[in-house]
């Protein structure tokens, strides 16, 4: 097939995945899998052809990213049990002052959702947040939006989050880069939420009724991990990672010795936060079993599902690289001068669709990074910004099929509708403040 025929296949394809996941609740990765047959026959490759670009495409995206997501789930996992979120939490708002606290929470959201899920982490500070809403005589909603927002915007942008690991390992995305550009992108995407909910969420009251909730968070204080040990499974991590970057550079920063192979060795991702993976055992008063075998347990069984659908996704770009479809596109979409928002209007799709972010990422990943060259993002830094673009689309919009809508919803006592009016439109918000500013590194990088 060729031609037009080859678009409707890939859109026929694209309709196949919002439908199954939205309306027939099938799970993610048969989905996946299952598109991936269909482009791959449809587009007349041979049934054998299409089978090793699913299997090859499957194996070669998870021997690059899956001890990394396994690892940076395993370590947010333990992190949220042993109360190091509450402390970086309790730290921020130290440092910014509670009078400006609503600030503080969302700056707080965007540090504990680089580890934690951004639901977690909502349901970890929420106690905090209605005491400090309360303490400042203001409305619930306010606090609620500012964390829910930071929380968000380091959960699509930031690893070792999975989905910005998943779309960084699957379009060839350095992670140092991925990381610093993420963090340049989160900030003012994150005050954008910020203002968003200091001048529009006092329209909406919330009464805080805080019902004991800084009671619990200053309960069993010996227990807590010292600050010191809370931050380091993310800076530590983080900071080496940054530094393999940098000592990858052609000029070769650090030389070409033992210090340059050093840091290219545990700055690798792998090994960064398989380093952070032992750092995060500090934080527990007394390493236990349960510590060792539940809670990594636990960890592993959240992260094999992401890694699945990861998996999946890489499958199904393997196929669409191997069929007519991207050779294609690449000479149609060449000349359209549409470049990074072509990821971002298609992970927006799929996110208002199915409500999954992450999944969004990754289905979104795994159809854009065959058209990178024709998009004009294959070199520099465009494979970086074209996982910022994919994350901000993933935030645009958070509504009434998103698990992460109910969580800020019920825990920050909204009703439905205010809830629509409050989550929706402010991820509707930060996704668009996410994309100019992506767009504006775009066209001065790249």
């Amino acid at each position: 097939m060729q031609g037009v025929g080859l678009l409707i296949i890939l859109l026929g394809a694209i309709a196949f995945i919002v439908f199954m996941t939205a309306r027939v609740r099938l799970h993610p990765f048969l989905v996946l899998l299952l598109a991936s047959l269909g482009v791959g026959l449809l587009a007349g490759l041979p049934a054998n052809q299409v089978i090793n670009a699913i299997t090859g495409g499957f194996g070669s995206t998870l021997s690059g990213i899956g001890i990394v997501i396994a690892a940076g789930t395993i370590m947010g996992f333990i992190m949220e049990k042993s109360g190091a979120a509450v402390v970086m939490a309790r730290s921020i708002l130290k440092l910014v002052g509670e009078t400006r606290s609503a600030l503080a929470m969302a700056f707080t959201g965007g540090v504990v959702s680089i580890p934690v899920f951004c639901d977690s982490g909502f349901v970890i500070l929420s106690p905090l947040n209605r005491t400090l809403a309360a303490q400042s005589n203001q409305s619930l909603s306010v606090f609620a939006i500012a964390l829910s927002m930071g929380l968000y915007t380091t959960h699509v942008f930031v690893p070792p989050t999975p989905g910005p690991i998943a779309a960084a390992g699957t379009v060839g995305a350095d992670l140092g880069t991925v990381i610093l550009v993420g963090l340049v992108v989160s900030i003012p995407t994150l005050l954008a939420g910020y203002y968003f909910a200091k001048y529009y969420g006092p329209k909406i009251h919330i009464d805080p009724a805080p019902e004991g909730g800084e009671a619990s968070l200053q309960s069993d204080e010996k227990e807590y991990p010292s600050v010191l040990r809370s931050f380091a499974p993310i800076v530590v991590p983080v900071l080496l990672i940054a530094l393999k970057s940098v000592a990858d550079y052609p000029s070769a920063p650090f030389g070409s010795g033992s210090l340059s192979s050093f840091l290219s060795f545990v700055g690798n991702p792998n090994i960064a936060l398989l380093i952070g993976v032992f750092l995060s055992f500090l934080t527990v008063p007394k390493i236990t079993q349960e510590v060792l075998g539940d809670w990594v347990g636990k960890g592993l069984t959240d992260a094999g599902l992401i890694i699945l659908i990861t998996g999946a996704g890489g499958a199904l770009g393997q196929v669409i690289r191997e069929t007519p479809i991207a050779a294609y596109l690449s000479s149609s979409l060449s000349a359209l001068q549409v470049g990074i928002f072509v990821p971002f209007i298609l992970a927006a799709a799929l996110k208002t669709a199915q409500g999954s972010s992450t999944v969004a990422i990754i289905t979104t990943a795994g159809i854009i990074s065959p058209l990178m060259p024709a998009l004009g993002l294959a070199s520099g830094l465009g494979p970086a910004l074209t996982v910022m673009a994919i994350g901000a689309g993933s935030m645009t919009v958070s509504h009434a099929n998103d698990s992460y809508f109910w969580v800020v919803a019920q825990f920050s006592d909204m009703k439905v509708e205010q809830a629509y009016r409050l989550q929706t439109l402010a991820s509707l918000v930060t996704g668009i403040v996410g994309i100019i500013v992506v767009s504006l590194l775009y066209f001065i990088f790249v």
